[in-house]
């Protein structure tokens, strides 16, 4: 009889780098085919990017799905870090990715539910996320968890993408 894979889900931290990155490239790796190689690399680039990640974890918090390893994690950002596209008052779901292994098994929607939750036990107003054409999945999570698209931003890697948001004190 196959054993049963025992998830366990927590705030992960600076320990957590090397798994982190490791997956980065494997969930976003689908979207080799999707992109073309230009953006792909560019793409590749920065998940390849340590600096990117230590950036990510010195202003975010990480939440983390572990079946022995690191197989999911979704970052939630606090306000006061804007961007050109999130105003300095939300709060954002950043970097939400699955190992391929382990997809549809609801692990991208309780990470970022803990995002949602935490964020609101912080005292946050709105959070906010982007996601893209080619991210369909995602899409039909965050909207399912209440986020609402309020605007298409400009094009990046050459596709689509949609500002979402969700008003925390309607939740």
């Amino acid at each position: 009889m196959e054993e049963k894979p025992t998830l366990v889900f927590r705030e992960g931290d600076f320990n957590d780098l090397p798994q982190l990155k490791v997956l980065g490239m494997m969930a976003y790796e689908q979207f080799a085919t999707v992109l073309d190689e230009v953006h792909w690399n560019k793409l590749k680039e920065f998940l390849q990017d340590e600096k990117s990640w230590i950036d990510l974890l010195n202003k975010a918090k990480v939440f983390v799905c572990e079946d022995k390893v690191i197989i999911g994690m979704a970052y939630l950002m606090p306000s006061g870090n804007p961007t050109t596209i999130f105003d300095k008052d939300w709060a954002q779901v950043r970097m939400v990715g699955v190992h391929p292994d382990y997809r549809g098994k609801g692990i991208a929607k309780k990470l970022t539910k803990e995002c949602i939750g935490h964020a609101m036990q912080a005292g946050e107003k709105t959070l906010a996320l982007h996601t893209s054409e080619f991210m369909d999945a995602a899409r039909h999570i965050y909207e399912g968890l209440g986020f609402q698209q309020i605007k298409e931003l400009e094009p990046r890697y050459a596709k689509r993408y949609w500002l979402y948001h969700l008003n925390l004190s309607a939740v």
